[in-house]
């Protein structure tokens, strides 16, 4: 024991120096979740008096209702035959970066809260503005008028999809999630919360980024997820026509066996099938966790209710747009004024214009050929109907995939 002491104690400080210096050399870099004491480029010290702050970062919080889609190559477009004679979803090979996206459809239980906040936080005016049109479900040949009256507010209805809204309308309780969503991330990270109802900084690490619409490339990825058919080396066993495999439209495994994996409607006058058999058992809309979920999680991506997403239509977007997150979010390349939609004179003759957005994913009143992620319509983003409804994405921060 004594010959070890005196060895140790003859070992030169340069000898120290060396091993100390190689053991640094093998820390590892700094990264955004351990950024170190010091800047890598001038020294300094954060997070000292009058000095540059680094706030802790453990990665983007999870936001409520979301869920993790890996982004990758994908081949988009539709799949099924053109029975409308439109070509305006050709396959294409693009990139998608990672994201995240609602669960579920935003349902009525939901809406009914932000209209809370809005008539308690804000003018009358605005609170007008953010009710749904209930009268989507009139019709003067069919009595619906149950719906007109019970649909949004009778509490059966609360996880049902809310419909009656228009593209404007879910562009604007996105926004309001996301301040609403910060603002308890905030709370609970014991920030000081602005006054003025301004902005939570970025740089605090704790708050989410927006909530907004999918893209439509975003939507129809998320819509296939094909996640669920690779093997081996960025191998795939087959393509999807619908969110689930095969062709059929029906569960062929278990005590499931044999039921619709989504709500729509069969055939003329068929919506629900006969008493005692109902085939997908709604003859409106469905409860927003009825139909098994695709491979990413994600609950009704075919039928229940068609959604709204971020594009501008055109016929020819996927010649136009970049293959790296495409979206079209104007008449960029393809004005509407080379469209005949607003000449008094001749007639409108399309609806196609810079107000024209997209919805895809098939509904309670559709046949199985909208169900089809690849499939897309349109509509003015001031319009609504009671086939339409939506859900949120956001973006995966701080990651280059």
């Amino acid at each position: 024991m004594n010959k070890l002491i005196k060895v140790f104690k003859i070992v030169p400080l340069s000898i120290v120096g060396m091993l100390a210096l190689a053991n640094c050399s093998k820390s590892k870099n700094p990264t955004s979740q351990k950024p170190g004491p010091f800047s890598t480029v001038t020294g300094e010290a954060y997070n000292i008096e009058g000095g540059y702050e680094v706030a802790p970062y453990s990665g983007q919080p999870e936001g409520p209702n979301l869920v993790f889609i890996e982004g990758g190559r994908t081949v988009l477009g539709s799949f099924e035959e053109d029975i409308m004679n439109t070509r305006d979803n050709i396959e294409r090979t693009v990139s998608v970066a990672s994201f995240w996206m609602d669960m579920t459809e935003v349902a009525n239980i939901h809406w009914l809260e932000y209209m809370f906040h809005i008539q308690k936080d804000s003018s009358e005016e605005a609170f007008q503005k953010v009710i749904p049109d209930t009268t989507v479900w009139a019709s003067e040949l069919a009595y619906n008028d149950p719906y007109v009256d019970h649909y949004l507010r009778y509490p059966g209805f609360r996880f049902f999809p809310v419909v009656g809204i228009t593209w404007e309308q879910a562009d604007k309780y996105s926004a309001w999630r996301t301040r609403r969503v910060n603002l308890n991330l905030a709370k609970e990270a014991g920030l000081q919360i602005p006054e003025d109802g301004g902005r939570i900084p970025l740089e605090t690490g704790v708050v989410l980024p927006n909530y907004r619409l999918p893209s439509e490339a975003e939507w129809e990825y998320a819509a296939y997820a094909l996640i669920g058919t690779q093997w081996l080396d960025e191998n795939q066993t087959q393509r999807r026509l619908y969110p689930w495999d095969g062709h059929a439209l029906r569960n062929p495994y278990g005590k499931e066996m044999g039921t619709f994996l989504a709500n729509f409607k069969r055939g003329r006058g068929d919506y629900a099938g006969i008493a005692g058999k109902l085939n997908d058992g709604a003859m409106i809309t469905d409860y927003i966790y009825a139909s098994p979920p695709n491979d990413f999680g994600l609950y009704n991506m075919a039928g229940n209710v068609n959604e709204w997403v971020y594009d501008v239509y055109r016929p020819l977007s996927f010649q136009t747009v970049d293959d790296l997150n495409p979206l079209r979010r104007d008449g960029y390349l393809d004005e509407d004024k080379n469209y005949d939609n607003a000449d008094k004179k001749k007639g409108y003759r399309t609806m196609v214009s810079d107000k024209a957005r997209v919805y895809k994913g098939g509904s309670w009143k559709d046949v199985a050929y909208w169900l089809s992620p690849g499939t897309r319509r349109f509509l003015d983003q001031d319009s609504c109907t009671a086939t339409i409804g939506f859900r949120c994405a956001m973006i995966n921060a701080g990651t280059n995939h």
